[in-house]
């Protein structure tokens, strides 16, 4: 009677398997009964290997879930460039409804429920600030036009400076107050300004030394200067900017020459329009008439009775400078301060200098 061969039993494998619920198959070969000891070690070794991180195979055939990122604490400038801080899609979280994504922003802004599109479009071009950047120059004409003194107005502008300066300093102190306070007025802020001090406490200051220090009419222009050339640059430049030549960091030429023309444009509106149809002041330094110094006129060679000019071309003159006084204001950087004050302050020592002699 022949003897019955002998299958040999099947190796049994030690290392742990991932379980079904993870949605992995089997990846083991089937063995045969020809295996030797070798080849069991080398199966079961490369088992063991395998085994044991079965998650690297499931973040492999998974499709991984982008996480927001924190931007790291990097201090900025007062002019500095934008930090993603109140950028819209910060607040945004990557599980959020879509109702939810179309409304969520740290600002007052992500409370209109418009699209994600046109809110970082309001957000870039920071379209909420420079609506208020604009209507304090038609808020100080319509001062001007009811007969208001400068000297009735900058002690208001003083009072309004403490408290706003108080808040901005809690806000850097509490870290919760802060961001009900960007919940609040984020909107109205740059991005520079979530780690630095408000840039109202720096407008506020310009508006206060020009219509403090500087006469009636140079002071107005000066505020004048900083509400519509300031917003003029700002936006031609983001627009244009990169066609033309870079003046320094953050400032070309499309910017500088955009401040220029809205310079000599307000100029002739003021004095143009608003006071002769409001009235002149005795305080004016500018009455309508230039008029040469006569150490000029001696090296020129000119006679007394030259020299002089009026009416519109006095006015064309008063406006080129303006334009040129903004431009300059708006592009030199002082020591890093905020243009909010550095314009209105530049621009009102330009023009009182220049009436100085010519007036």
């Amino acid at each position: 009677m022949a003897q019955k061969s002998v299958i040999p039993p099947t190796p049994q494998i030690s290392a742990p398997t991932p379980a079904p619920s993870e949605g992995q198959e089997s990846y083991f070969a089937p063995i045969s009964g020809s295996g030797t000891k070798d080849n069991t070690s080398f199966t079961e070794d490369r088992a063991r290997a395998r085994s044991r991180s079965p998650k690297s195979l499931i973040t492999s055939t998974a499709q991984p879930v982008s996480q927001p990122k924190q931007p790291p604490f990097v201090p900025s400038p007062p002019n500095g460039a934008p930090n993603g801080h109140l950028s819209p899609s910060s607040a945004i979280s990557p599980t959020s409804s879509y109702w939810r994504t179309i409304s969520r922003s740290p600002s007052p802004l992500g409370l209109i429920p418009i699209h994600r599109s046109f809110r970082s479009f309001i957000h870039r071009h920071e379209i909420p600030r420079k609506a208020l950047h604009l209507s304090i120059g038609f808020f100080t004409l319509n001062l001007y036009s009811r007969g208001v003194s400068t000297q009735s107005i900058h002690p208001w502008l003083l009072g309004a400076l403490i408290p706003i300066a108080s808040t901005d300093y809690l806000r850097h102190t509490f870290p919760v107050f802060n961001r009900f306070y960007i919940r609040v007025l984020g909107a109205l802020m740059r991005e520079s300004e979530v780690e630095g001090w408000n840039g109202v406490i720096w407008y506020l200051l310009g508006a206060w030394t020009v219509l403090r220090f500087l006469p009636k009419d140079v002071g107005v222009m000066s505020v004048l200067l900083l509400s519509w050339c300031d917003t003029a640059a700002s936006t031609m430049g983001r627009l244009y900017g990169r066609y033309t030549p870079r003046i320094r960091k953050g400032k070309s030429l499309a910017g500088s020459a955009a401040a220029m023309g809205v310079g000599i444009l307000t100029a002739g509106l003021f004095w143009g329009w608003a006071v002769p149809r409001y009235g002149f002041d005795e305080a004016f330094m500018f009455h309508g008439v230039l008029r040469v110094p006569g150490m000029m006129k001696e090296m020129l060679g000119w006679k007394e009775d030259e020299g002089t000019l009026g009416g519109w071309a006095a006015l064309g003159v008063v406006g080129l400078w303006s334009g040129i006084v903004a431009s300059a204001s708006e592009v030199v950087d002082i020591f890093g301060w905020d243009d909010n004050l550095t314009i209105p302050v530049l621009s009102g020592i330009g023009l009182w200098g220049f009436f100085k002699v010519f007036c």
